[in-house]
């Protein structure tokens, strides 16, 4: 018996998966895509502009055509035709699904980080942002100290949930706080009344404003309370699937073609892309 399949027995006799490395008998995100023909994207379904349903149920978005980059550079490596299927993740289960084999590729408004980083691997920054605050122009709230006496929503397992935490901490507020699943329960819970704001990365808070039915009521206020650079999350230790999702981004970057791929989802926005993340942009077009 091999030592792959020793592994894979021990594993299953203490009621463990094996890895999806190791589970497809090759190794490997390619070899498991090559197998199945079918790529696995992780997307969200209400972070506009980056990933979100459209009328038609169907994902769209920033990163969704970035993602769409990915998967045609692996096609052309594996040399075959590549059927997407499409899984939707949240903040409380996008890593878990990445880290466990079940998504191949997450494509949606992900912060990455260190602590992340100790799960799941990123691909080059696509976006810069960071948490601000969305409320009724009428609340009387303009930042984080005007939030003292009032009700906040807040995605649960996200960078966003901790740095508001950590300011209303340090500034000793009082402030009930209403977990959230996702932006759109979030934006939903502030239009409803049932909280006085809601907060996450500035950037979804403008896509939300865009979304809503009275967006002349709504206003993004603070200051930025942490930096969240968006980068499309792959398996950790696969760094075959990460070149390619490189190598597909650097082309992109290094041929202009981000810009035209930016000025769709955020001219609607009005938001011109940062310096910062122009920079981002030259540092990510490595040569081939």
């Amino acid at each position: 018996m091999s030592f792959k399949k020793s592994l894979i027995t021990a594993l299953c006799a203490l009621g463990l998966s094996a890895p999806a490395a190791l589970a497809d008998g090759h190794g490997g995100t390619l070899d498991k895509i090559a197998a199945s023909g079918e790529i696995v994207i992780g997307h969200r379904e209400s972070s506009v502009p980056f990933s979100y349903l459209d009328d038609n149920q169907n994902p769209v978005g920033y990163s969704i055509d970035l993602c769409l980059k990915v998967v045609d550079a692996v096609a052309a490596e594996l040399g075959k035709e590549l059927t997407v299927k499409y899984v939707p993740v949240n903040p409380k289960t996008r890593i878990a699904l990445m880290a466990n084999g079940t998504i191949d590729l997450e494509c949606g408004s992900t912060t990455n980080n260190l602590t992340r980083q100790q799960q799941v691997e990123y691909l080059p920054v696509t976006f810069v942002t960071g948490t601000k605050i969305l409320t009724r122009k009428d609340s009387g709230i303009g930042s984080v100290a005007d939030l003292d006496g009032k009700a906040v929503a807040l995605a649960q397992g996200t960078t966003n949930e901790r740095a508001v935490l950590a300011a209303v901490e340090a500034a000793g507020l009082d402030v009930k706080v209403l977990p959230v699943r996702d932006h759109a329960e979030g934006m939903l819970s502030l239009e409803t009344d049932r909280v006085d704001a809601y907060a996450t990365d500035h950037i979804l808070l403008f896509g939300l404003i865009s979304k809503s039915k009275t967006p002349e009521e709504f206003a993004v206020v603070g200051d930025f309370l942490s930096f969240d650079p968006y980068a499309l999350m792959v398996r950790r230790d696969d760094s075959a699937f990460e070149l390619i999702g490189k190598k597909a981004l650097a082309e992109v970057f290094r041929s202009g073609e981000i810009n035209a791929i930016y000025a769709k989802w955020f001219d609607p926005l009005g938001v011109p892309a940062d310096p910062l993340l122009q920079a981002a942009f030259k540092l990510g077009a490595l040569p081939n």
